[in-house]
């Protein structure tokens, strides 16, 4: 049996990426490290057995130095992070405390711990990126992969870069077996309101505006988590040290296609579902209008991106990686899930 760290385990794609490990290591102990912002939630690793929540910073760096060396952790995944690009733009100074800062506290004790004290023994720190850190697209340009050269435009990107090429230097500078992904956009369940896929489905079964920037046609590959966490554990288990791997869904969609996407599945719940008319009496579908008329445009985003896209080729190639979920059924999986799940997005929207 081994232990496994994992910042940010407590949030939407590192509790994810906790359930998964749980399934396919059962014999594996995980040290989750979260400092329980507003998106970290301890529900989210609710009947979890061998999963230890420790409530902490990763800017802490003498913490984690602890956890690494006390508990005889040789791998570190690291998705701790702020997240969310509107929220960059009103407060980008946090996003460079955690996202640089806190990236680096950890490479400072991976390194103490595994190198300096642990003269180097076996050991992999993967770090989770994001496309975004690629720039924007044009509608006809090459798909991202990893030699694509950086050219972040928020400050939620540009943290992330920052980050990235620390956790470079210190492979490259100190030997600290590393490895990074860059993903495109994920989605599925434990994800905070504040995203596209919950924020909508949500609004929607309260009967509240859909608000679209722009003119909606914003690209975007959709990345069910599933699949971004089978990526990841590839890596992890076969990445060779010092490298980048894309993960991505492999379907290109316009905001505006998945946001119908969620109108004609809320429409198509409130006539399958029985008693959902009385849960949300509120909901354009339970009044008999469809959802599409609860979309409303707004001014778009600061500086937004217009497309990405992911080439998935070298992770592949080299490790085996196939995106099992396609969008249609991921979306209809995700939605069965917040519906079931009631109880856990409502203790969110009470904090």
């Amino acid at each position: 049996m081994s232990e496994i760290l994992v910042t940010g385990g407590a949030g939407f794609i590192g509790a994810n990426f906790v359930h998964h490990w749980r399934k396919t290591h059962p014999d594996d102990a995980i040290c989750v490290l979260d400092l329980l912002t507003y998106a970290g939630n301890p529900a989210n690793l609710d009947g979890l057995d061998g999963v230890e929540l420790v409530a902490g910073d990763i800017r802490d760096t003498a913490l984690v130095e602890r956890l690494l060396r006390d508990r005889g952790i040789d791998r570190l995944v690291h998705f701790a992070a702020e997240s969310h690009v509107d929220r960059s733009i009103s407060g980008p100074d946090a996003f460079v405390s955690t996202n640089v800062d806190g990236t680096h506290s950890l490479l400072k004790a991976a390194r103490t711990v595994w190198l300096d004290e642990g003269e180097g023994r076996p050991h992999r720190f993967h770090h989770v990126s994001t496309d975004e850190v690629y720039g924007s697209l044009g509608p006809n340009d090459r798909a991202f992969s990893e030699t694509t050269p950086y050219a972040p435009n928020s400050p939620y990107s540009a943290s992330k870069a920052a980050s990235d090429h620390l956790v470079r230097a210190y492979h490259h500078t100190f030997g600290l077996e590393t490895t990074t992904s860059n993903c495109s956009n994920n989605y599925g369940p434990y994800q905070f309101p504040e995203k596209l896929i919950p924020l909508f489905l949500l609004n929607a079964l309260h009967g509240r505006d859909l608000p679209i920037f722009g003119d909606g046609m914003n690209v975007r590959d959709w990345l069910h988590v599933e699949d971004h966490c089978r990526g990841i554990e590839l890596v992890l288990e076969n990445g060779k040290p010092g490298e980048v791997y894309n993960i991505g869904g492999g379907e290109e969609l316009p905001n505006m296609a998945v946001i119908d996407a969620i109108c004609a599945a809320v429409d198509r719940a409130f006539s399958d579902v029985d008693g959902l008319a009385e849960r949300y009496p509120d909901a354009s579908a339970a009044q008999g209008k469809p959802t599409s008329s609860l979309k409303t445009f707004v001014t778009d985003r600061a500086g937004h991106d217009r497309r990405y896209a992911i080439d998935c080729r070298k992770i592949e190639r080299e490790l085996g990686y196939r995106p099992h979920n396609r969008f249609a059924e991921g979306f209809a999986a995700t939605l069965t899930w917040y519906l079931a799940n009631e109880d856990w997005w409502q203790a969110l929207l009470k904090r």
